[in-house]
């Protein structure tokens, strides 16, 4: 049966309402704005319920507040679904059911009814807050996350050396220390999965001093970890700012050449 054009006209305006790519002004329209509020009142709610005095207390508003948030995420889902097919990047209702972001918001669903059934759902339903990323990557803040991402992507060969490189010192420094203190702290270096806890801790210095070397040479090596530790975090920050500079002055040269394509002298 055709669509009405009042029915047409309902569903352009349902669209640009919900698909930032379909809004034509600047950042989130005011049903996403009400959206990314909800996202964030469900992620408080998983985190504050998971204080056994609250569910004692408020498990009635609990309840409540999930499920007035399930029949508004199950009711903006199906509207997504419905105007879907208005996007021209969206070929059809099935592309758009099985791409990341529907079946992000499929799985966020489905853990509402997850402790209906004896299941415990609290930590998928932070998924939530990749929807909001979805949205507001589409609005004002595109330009610097394509920024950033495009550094990342320059420089995926330097990072991923870097990542490799604090792998090996990390797992040198777990043997070094379990050959050194294995006797003297058999419970924390007694093998090197279980000291590989400490180098972690070290070369992040993070150094939460749960677990410390005792002997002398142990303590000497535990210092030169803690050394390289601080040239292992500097590595990649340092390429990942430089690839950020150059993506920046790329951008700028861009927009200054359109400029002047676009209003010769």
């Amino acid at each position: 049966m055709p669509q009405r054009p009042q029915d047409r006209t309902l569903r352009r305006r349902v669209s640009a309402a919900i698909d930032p790519e379909m809004r034509e002004g600047p950042g989130l329209s005011l049903f996403n704005r009400l959206v990314v509020a909800s996202i964030l009142l469900l992620i408080v709610a998983a985190v504050v319920e998971t204080e056994v005095h609250v569910i004692r207390r408020y498990d009635w508003a609990m309840g409540t507040l999930k499920a007035v948030l399930f029949v508004f995420f199950a009711v903006e889902f199906l509207l997504r679904v419905w105007v879907a097919t208005l996007n021209p990047k969206v070929r059809s209702v099935w592309s758009y059911l099985v791409s990341v972001s529907a079946l992000v918001d499929l799985a966020v669903l489905v853990t509402f009814l997850m402790p209906s059934f004896g299941f415990e759902a609290l930590v998928f339903r932070l998924l939530q807050i990749t929807r909001i990323l979805r949205l507001t990557r589409l609005g004002r803040y595109s330009r610097a996350l394509n920024l950033l991402f495009d550094a990342f992507r320059s420089r995926a060969t330097e990072l991923m050396l870097s990542a490799m490189l604090a792998l090996a010192l990390m797992l040198a420094a777990a043997t070094l220390l379990y050959v050194v203190e294995a006797d003297a702290q058999p419970e924390a270096f007694g093998s090197i999965p279980r000291a590989m806890w400490w180098a972690v801790e070290t070369l992040t210095t993070v150094g939460y001093g749960d677990v410390v070397p005792i002997t002398s040479l142990g303590r000497f090596l535990a210092a030169l970890t803690a050394l390289c530790g601080i040239g292992i975090i500097a590595l990649p920050t340092g390429v990942l700012a430089g690839a950020f500079s150059e993506a920046i002055r790329r951008a700028r040269e861009d927009t200054s050449r359109k400029k002047n394509n676009e209003y010769p002298s």
